[in-house]
Protein backbone atom coordinates (compact mmCIF):
# COMPACT_ATOMS: atom_id res chain seq x y z
CA UNK A 1 0.00 0.00 0.00
CA UNK A 2 1.19 3.42 -0.62
CA UNK A 3 0.07 7.30 -1.23
CA UNK A 4 1.97 9.78 -2.65
CA UNK A 5 1.33 13.53 -1.12
CA UNK A 6 2.88 16.16 -2.67
CA UNK A 7 4.77 18.80 -0.23
CA UNK A 8 4.73 22.76 -0.79
CA UNK A 9 7.27 23.27 1.46
CA UNK A 10 10.25 23.59 1.94
CA UNK A 11 9.95 23.92 -2.28
CA UNK A 12 8.96 22.96 -5.26
CA UNK A 13 9.46 18.87 -5.66
CA UNK A 14 9.11 17.61 -2.31
CA UNK A 15 6.37 15.28 -1.58
CA UNK A 16 5.39 12.56 0.41
CA UNK A 17 4.95 8.89 -0.34
CA UNK A 18 3.18 6.39 2.87
CA UNK A 19 4.10 2.89 2.56
CA UNK A 20 3.95 -0.18 4.39
CA UNK A 21 7.33 -2.17 4.43
CA UNK A 22 8.80 -5.55 5.59
CA UNK A 23 7.43 -8.45 7.23
CA UNK A 24 5.44 -6.51 10.26
CA UNK A 25 3.57 -4.46 7.53
CA UNK A 26 4.86 -1.15 9.11
CA UNK A 27 4.04 2.18 8.14
CA UNK A 28 7.14 4.45 7.07
CA UNK A 29 6.81 8.01 5.26
CA UNK A 30 9.35 8.71 2.57
CA UNK A 31 9.91 12.36 2.50
CA UNK A 32 11.24 13.04 -1.22
CA UNK A 33 13.51 15.88 -2.69
CA UNK A 34 13.88 15.80 -5.97
CA UNK A 35 15.36 18.17 -8.72
CA UNK A 36 13.77 19.51 -11.62
CA UNK A 37 15.24 19.46 -15.10
CA UNK A 38 17.09 17.22 -17.27
CA UNK A 39 18.96 14.21 -15.09
CA UNK A 40 22.67 13.79 -15.15
CA UNK A 41 24.04 11.13 -17.88
CA UNK A 42 24.34 8.39 -14.97
CA UNK A 43 21.23 9.51 -13.21
CA UNK A 44 20.61 10.90 -9.70
CA UNK A 45 23.01 10.92 -6.86
CA UNK A 46 20.39 9.76 -3.76
CA UNK A 47 20.76 10.03 -0.19
CA UNK A 48 18.79 8.08 2.27
CA UNK A 49 18.56 10.00 5.54
CA UNK A 50 17.53 8.55 8.25
CA UNK A 51 14.94 10.52 11.33
CA UNK A 52 13.64 11.75 7.92
CA UNK A 53 11.20 14.55 10.19
CA UNK A 54 13.98 15.99 12.19
CA UNK A 55 16.33 16.38 8.78
CA UNK A 56 14.51 16.62 5.96
CA UNK A 57 13.52 20.32 5.76
CA UNK A 58 17.24 21.31 6.98
CA UNK A 59 18.63 18.69 3.97
CA UNK A 60 16.02 19.45 1.15
CA UNK A 61 17.17 23.24 1.48
CA UNK A 62 20.57 22.94 2.26
CA UNK A 63 21.01 20.80 -1.10
CA UNK A 64 18.81 22.90 -3.27
CA UNK A 65 21.50 26.07 -2.37
CA UNK A 66 24.52 23.95 -2.85
CA UNK A 67 23.47 22.74 -6.28
CA UNK A 68 22.68 25.74 -7.75
CA UNK A 69 24.55 26.02 -10.70
CA UNK A 70 27.38 27.19 -12.43
CA UNK A 71 29.11 26.44 -9.56
CA UNK A 72 27.27 23.89 -7.44
CA UNK A 73 27.10 19.92 -7.24
CA UNK A 74 25.40 17.94 -9.28
CA UNK A 75 21.38 17.49 -8.39
CA UNK A 76 20.61 15.32 -5.83
CA UNK A 77 17.86 13.27 -4.61
CA UNK A 78 16.89 13.27 -1.07
CA UNK A 79 14.98 10.71 0.73
CA UNK A 80 14.38 11.01 4.32
CA UNK A 81 12.67 8.28 6.15
CA UNK A 82 10.09 8.90 8.64
CA UNK A 83 7.53 7.37 10.84
CA UNK A 84 3.63 8.20 11.03
CA UNK A 85 4.21 10.17 14.52
CA UNK A 86 5.90 12.72 12.24
CA UNK A 87 8.07 13.43 15.51
CA UNK A 88 12.12 14.10 14.71
CA UNK A 89 12.90 11.62 16.62
CA UNK A 90 10.56 8.37 17.09
CA UNK A 91 12.16 6.62 19.69
CA UNK A 92 10.42 3.85 19.68
CA UNK A 93 10.55 3.06 16.26
CA UNK A 94 13.99 3.71 15.81
CA UNK A 95 15.11 2.26 18.50
CA UNK A 96 14.18 -0.95 16.79
CA UNK A 97 14.65 -0.38 13.40
CA UNK A 98 18.41 0.91 14.02
CA UNK A 99 20.03 -1.14 16.66
CA UNK A 100 21.38 -4.68 16.87
CA UNK A 101 20.36 -7.35 19.26
CA UNK A 102 22.13 -7.74 22.14
CA UNK A 103 21.95 -9.02 25.93
CA UNK A 104 19.56 -6.69 27.89
CA UNK A 105 22.01 -6.69 30.54
CA UNK A 106 24.66 -5.09 28.07
CA UNK A 107 22.76 -1.96 27.77
CA UNK A 108 22.84 1.55 29.52
CA UNK A 109 20.50 2.79 32.11
CA UNK A 110 18.37 5.26 31.00
CA UNK A 111 18.60 8.45 31.38
CA UNK A 112 14.71 8.48 33.13
CA UNK A 113 15.05 5.43 34.20
CA UNK A 114 12.46 3.60 31.89
CA UNK A 115 12.49 0.39 29.96
CA UNK A 116 14.18 0.47 26.67
CA UNK A 117 11.63 0.32 24.01
CA UNK A 118 11.92 -3.05 21.33
CA UNK A 119 15.15 -3.21 19.63
CA UNK A 120 17.16 -5.24 17.49
CA UNK A 121 15.88 -5.04 14.45
CA UNK A 122 18.37 -3.18 12.04
CA UNK A 123 18.74 -6.57 10.00
CA UNK A 124 15.30 -6.34 9.10
CA UNK A 125 15.19 -2.67 8.38
CA UNK A 126 18.19 -3.00 6.25
CA UNK A 127 16.36 -5.41 4.13
CA UNK A 128 13.30 -2.89 3.79
CA UNK A 129 15.77 -0.67 2.07
CA UNK A 130 17.99 -3.18 0.29
CA UNK A 131 14.26 -5.12 -1.17
CA UNK A 132 11.53 -2.61 -1.13
CA UNK A 133 12.75 1.01 -0.85
CA UNK A 134 15.69 1.33 -3.12
CA UNK A 135 14.11 -0.48 -5.77
CA UNK A 136 11.07 1.70 -5.50
CA UNK A 137 12.82 4.54 -5.92
CA UNK A 138 15.14 3.33 -8.71
CA UNK A 139 11.55 2.95 -10.68
CA UNK A 140 10.56 6.49 -9.95
CA UNK A 141 13.67 8.15 -11.23
CA UNK A 142 16.70 7.81 -13.05
CA UNK A 143 19.34 7.35 -10.13
CA UNK A 144 23.03 7.15 -10.42
CA UNK A 145 23.94 3.38 -8.55
CA UNK A 146 27.71 4.45 -8.26
CA UNK A 147 26.41 7.49 -6.08
CA UNK A 148 24.27 6.44 -3.08
CA UNK A 149 24.78 7.56 0.20
CA UNK A 150 22.87 7.20 3.86
CA UNK A 151 23.55 9.52 6.80
CA UNK A 152 21.80 8.30 9.82
CA UNK A 153 22.78 10.45 13.60
CA UNK A 154 23.14 8.99 17.02
CA UNK A 155 21.57 5.54 17.13
CA UNK A 156 20.98 6.10 13.08
CA UNK A 157 24.69 6.61 12.96
CA UNK A 158 25.21 2.92 14.43
CA UNK A 159 23.33 1.74 11.76
CA UNK A 160 25.22 3.06 9.60
CA UNK A 161 28.08 1.82 10.57
CA UNK A 162 26.67 -1.81 11.22
CA UNK A 163 25.18 -1.27 7.78
CA UNK A 164 28.46 -0.36 5.99
CA UNK A 165 30.17 -3.60 8.28
CA UNK A 166 27.41 -6.23 7.24
CA UNK A 167 26.08 -4.58 3.54
CA UNK A 168 29.07 -2.73 2.23
CA UNK A 169 27.96 -3.44 -1.37
CA UNK A 170 24.57 -1.17 -0.71
CA UNK A 171 25.55 2.14 -0.96
CA UNK A 172 28.62 3.61 -2.14
CA UNK A 173 29.25 6.42 1.08
CA UNK A 174 28.44 5.99 4.46
CA UNK A 175 27.82 8.86 6.61
CA UNK A 176 27.99 8.11 10.72
CA UNK A 177 26.82 11.11 12.36
CA UNK A 178 27.57 11.05 16.76
CA UNK A 179 27.16 7.23 16.25
CA UNK A 180 26.27 5.42 19.18
CA UNK A 181 28.56 2.72 19.27
CA UNK A 182 28.32 2.29 23.12
CA UNK A 183 25.06 0.21 22.07
CA UNK A 184 25.21 -3.24 23.71
CA UNK A 185 28.70 -2.80 25.31
CA UNK A 186 30.41 -2.28 21.69
CA UNK A 187 28.63 -4.49 19.50
CA UNK A 188 29.66 -2.61 16.24
CA UNK A 189 33.40 -3.02 17.36
CA UNK A 190 32.82 -6.83 17.03
CA UNK A 191 31.21 -6.06 13.39
CA UNK A 192 34.11 -4.40 12.35
CA UNK A 193 37.04 -7.02 13.43
CA UNK A 194 34.81 -9.25 11.23
CA UNK A 195 34.64 -6.37 8.59
CA UNK A 196 38.64 -5.86 9.12
CA UNK A 197 38.46 -9.51 7.22
CA UNK A 198 35.60 -9.78 5.10
CA UNK A 199 36.13 -6.12 3.09
CA UNK A 200 39.35 -6.38 1.16
CA UNK A 201 38.50 -9.87 -0.94
CA UNK A 202 35.12 -7.93 -2.47
CA UNK A 203 37.05 -5.19 -3.91
CA UNK A 204 34.87 -2.60 -3.56
CA UNK A 205 35.43 1.17 -3.12
CA UNK A 206 33.57 2.83 -0.32
CA UNK A 207 33.93 5.91 2.01
CA UNK A 208 32.47 6.79 5.69
CA UNK A 209 32.09 10.16 7.31
CA UNK A 210 32.20 10.29 10.71
CA UNK A 211 31.09 13.63 12.21
CA UNK A 212 30.75 14.88 15.92
CA UNK A 213 30.37 17.59 17.62
CA UNK A 214 33.02 18.30 20.51
CA UNK A 215 30.88 19.25 22.83
CA UNK A 216 28.78 16.14 22.82
CA UNK A 217 29.37 13.42 25.69
CA UNK A 218 33.10 12.21 26.41
CA UNK A 219 32.77 9.25 25.78
CA UNK A 220 30.88 9.54 22.09
CA UNK A 221 33.72 11.73 21.59
CA UNK A 222 36.45 9.59 22.13
CA UNK A 223 34.60 6.31 20.28
CA UNK A 224 34.26 8.62 16.83
CA UNK A 225 37.78 9.59 17.28
CA UNK A 226 39.42 5.63 17.35
CA UNK A 227 36.69 4.50 14.94
CA UNK A 228 39.26 5.83 12.17
CA UNK A 229 42.44 4.08 13.73
CA UNK A 230 40.16 0.91 13.68
CA UNK A 231 39.60 1.51 10.29
CA UNK A 232 42.79 1.85 9.52
CA UNK A 233 44.04 -1.18 8.04
CA UNK A 234 41.69 -0.95 5.16
CA UNK A 235 43.18 2.51 3.93
CA UNK A 236 44.77 0.64 0.98
CA UNK A 237 42.37 -1.77 0.90
CA UNK A 238 38.98 0.55 -1.19
CA UNK A 239 37.46 1.84 2.24
CA UNK A 240 38.52 6.11 2.73
CA UNK A 241 37.47 7.41 5.93
CA UNK A 242 37.38 10.51 7.48
CA UNK A 243 36.40 12.13 10.36
CA UNK A 244 35.24 15.95 11.12
CA UNK A 245 34.86 17.49 14.57
CA UNK A 246 32.64 20.30 14.90
CA UNK A 247 33.59 22.90 17.47
CA UNK A 248 31.31 23.62 19.98
CA UNK A 249 28.60 21.68 18.78
CA UNK A 250 26.67 19.31 21.61
CA UNK A 251 24.34 16.36 20.34
CA UNK A 252 21.64 18.13 18.76
CA UNK A 253 23.46 21.21 17.50
CA UNK A 254 25.44 19.53 15.39
CA UNK A 255 22.75 17.98 13.01
CA UNK A 256 22.58 21.13 10.38
CA UNK A 257 26.24 21.31 10.28
CA UNK A 258 26.53 17.71 9.79
CA UNK A 259 24.00 17.86 6.83
CA UNK A 260 25.84 20.44 5.51
CA UNK A 261 29.30 18.36 5.24
CA UNK A 262 26.89 15.63 3.90
CA UNK A 263 26.19 16.97 0.83
CA UNK A 264 29.98 17.64 0.07
CA UNK A 265 30.68 14.37 1.11
CA UNK A 266 28.31 12.46 -0.78
CA UNK A 267 28.00 14.99 -4.10
CA UNK A 268 31.59 16.00 -4.64
CA UNK A 269 33.25 14.39 -7.47
CA UNK A 270 36.72 12.39 -6.62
Amino acid sequence: MSSVKELTYPHQGCEEIVITAGTRKAEYRLLLSHPSGEAPPDGYPVIYALDGHAVFHTLAEAARLQTRKPHGFDPVLIVAIGYPSGEPFDMTRRCYDFTMPVKEETLLKRPDGSAWPEYGGAGSFLDILQKEIMPMIAGLFPVDRQRQAIFGHSFGGLFVLHALFTRPELFTHYAAGSPSAWWGDYEILRELTAFLADYPPLGLQRSLLITIGTDELDHMVEDAGKLPVLLGPLAGQGLEVSLTEFSGENHVSVLPAALSRLLKFALEKQ
